[in-house]
């Protein structure tokens, strides 16, 4: 049988930062991908500021620099007088002002060439986690199966759930889920950007409608947001319908909605806001989605999920490589996590219930007399910008890099 001391399930950014950090703790870790790449369209693929100090850290900062990507230092709405600033990230603390855009899989490439560095890594693709291996209660390992049908299991003494907040791990160890519920799902496309449009991260919300527009270089990545299963309605109403929807909303978009040849380029992210109450079981512990589905409120579920690798990296590598991995000790990773995750989710339950509910059903037009308070009060006092940039690119309680993990700048030859 084989064996690794710790098995991470799923090859996202929380999966994979987590197993480069406890490789170069010295600690065997397998992480298994059940794909043959991570080429996914329209996953996450924003890195925060604290997520790009942490690449520093970690010696990396060069090689994420010379990845295509784009940077963000405003986000804006759109109102009926122009743009109006919401959040300025220029007026961060430290190095990185900005929020980053960067293709998901260039992101995950990127950890997976620098764990290769590592001789106690192993990333395993094409291997899908099929079942818990379990004796008397206690988790012991994984079953897998290959592309090719293989089969087989991996002895561990801990197994971790990165796979997402359809966690196929957090089920079979049992761990219950309280949802908070979402008013909404979103659309993702994309439309041509014009030289000449508006920079960085633009929202527009009014007349039962809302969207975030996200410059992408040469191209708008647009959120459009919808009602709670709606989906299939709106979809039988046919691609006319839905241009004509956009144009409303944003006039820019009248000359560009025909690159939307049809609702096949229409992609449906069905938005979950939950939370478990505990992270682990006997040798079972989950992070990330697997732990907390954020609402894309922000964009910060991938920020949370690498501060919950990179805490649990810190709490865990030396007592796996004592091989003393007990509940004690994992339920410390959801004592250090809860807090920023709470606080975190209970804002963005806030915001969805008591303005993006409401912008939905018609009540409110940003742009108009309908423009909350807090947005007038931000344009009124810019320096209080400052702090929704803050929450949303740092983020309370941002982690750092321990010391086993540091390295300086180092060069990653891509593969």
């Amino acid at each position: 049988m084989e064996r690794s001391t710790c098995v991470v399930v799923g090859g996202g950014p929380a999966g994979m930062v987590l197993g480069l950090l406890l490789a170069r703790a010295g600690v065997e870790v397998t992480v298994l991908e059940k794909h043959g790449d991570f080429l996914r369209d329209f996953r996450g693929d924003t890195v925060h500021a604290s997520t790009l100090t942490l690449l520093d850290e970690l010696g990396l900062g060069p090689a994420f620099a010379a990845v295509p990507h784009q940077l963000m230092d405003r986000m804006r709405v759109l109102l009926d007088s122009g743009p109006a600033t919401v959040a300025d990230l220029r007026r961060l603390p430290g190095a990185h002002k900005h929020i980053a855009f960067v293709p998901q899989w260039d992101f995950l490439d990127l950890l997976a060439d620098a764990g290769k560095l590592e001789p106690s890594f192993t990333l395993r693709m094409d291997t899908a986690f099929t079942g818990l291996r379990k004796e008397g209660g206690k988790v012991t390992g994984v079953h897998y199966r290959t592309a090719e049908g293989i089969e087989g299991e991996i002895a561990a003494d801990l197994v971790v759930a990165a796979d997402g907040r359809g966690s196929l791990v957090r089920a079979q160890a049992g761990l219950p889920v309280h949802s908070f519920g979402t008013p909404m799902d979103v659309w993702w496309f994309r439309v041509p950007r014009h030289e000449g449009d508006p920079d960085g991260g633009l929202g527009r919300f009014g007349r039962g409608s809302g969207l975030v527009m996200l410059d992408r270089g040469d191209y708008f990545q647009i959120a459009f947001l919808i009602r709670k299963g709606t989906d299939r309605m709106l979809r039988d109403a046919g691609v006319r319908a839905f241009r004509d929807r956009m144009v409303a909303l944003v006039p820019m978009l009248a000359d560009r909605m025909d690159a939307v040849t049809s609702l096949d380029d229409v992609k449906l992210l069905d938005v979950k806001l939950d939370r478990l109450r505990r992270w682990h079981g006997d040798g079972v512990l989950c992070v990330g989605d697997a732990a907390h589905a954020m609402s894309p409120i922000g964009g910060v579920g991938i920020n949370l999920a690498v501060q919950d690798a990179v805490a649990a990296a810190a709490l865990l590598a030396a007592p796996l490589r004592r091989g003393q991995v007990t509940p004690s000790v994992l339920a410390k990773v959801r004592r250090r996590r809860w807090l920023p995750t709470a606080v975190t989710q209970t804002m963005q339950r806030v915001i969805q219930n008591a303005f993006l509910r409401r912008a939905l059903d018609g009540k409110v037009d940003v742009g108009g007399a309908g423009t909350p308070l807090p947005l007038r009060v931000l344009q009124r006092f810019p320096l209080l910008q400052g702090v929704p940039a803050y929450l949303v690119a740092i983020g309370l309680r941002p982690e750092h890099a321990p010391s086993f993990a540091r390295r300086e700048p180092t060069k990653i030859e891509r593969t």
